[in-house]
């Protein structure tokens, strides 16, 4: 990765990814699409708990208000992390040859830095990394693949932050 900076000429910040990475990408923001229609489903949350972190009960200590709560909120808010997941997929396009730019104004860099957020909460669950600096539960290849991804995305979430903040 090329890590994000802002272009002088329009403002977009860009970076550049590795073909890998590139198809990487593509299929983490697919993920977090389907992630986000499962959390809203009724059941989504206790079919897999890390469904449980995109969409968090609202009233943990009281079960009726918190399913209230989520019948009148959790379509909307699924919708919102699906569109910026498909967003961020559009973004990457179709990696060809072996580096794929991205340019993102500011709704494109707030969509990814959105989905790159759900992605890692669903991680770390999966993980058991419940704040900063816990390893997590890596116990074979499977779950060292996933901590390096989580790591990676909080990186390429580091230089796309730093890239978007304003300039004194």
């Amino acid at each position: 990765m090329i890590p994000f900076h802002r272009r002088r000429r329009d403002g977009r910040v860009v970076a550049s990814f590795t073909a890998d990475e590139a198809r990487l990408l593509l299929s983490l923001a697919d993920e977090a699409a389907q992630l986000a229609r499962a959390a809203a489903s009724p059941d989504g949350p206790q079919a897999d708990p890390a469904l449980g972190r995109l969409l968090p009960d609202a009233y943990p200590d009281d079960p009726e208000a918190s399913a209230e709560f989520r019948r009148f909120t959790a379509e909307g808010l699924a919708d919102r992390k699906e569109h910026n997941a498909r967003l961020m997929a559009r973004t990457i396009g179709e990696p060809a040859g072996r580096r794929t730019e991205v340019a993102l104004d500011g709704a494109e860099a707030s969509a990814w830095l959105r989905t790159i957020t759900d992605l890692r909460l669903v991680l770390a669950a999966r993980l058991g990394i419940h704040e900063d600096g816990d390893d997590g539960d890596i116990h074979d290849e499977e779950s060292a693949m996933q901590r390096a991804v989580y790591d990676w995305l909080a990186a390429v979430q580091e230089f796309l932050v730093l890239a978007v903040r304003p300039r004194r």
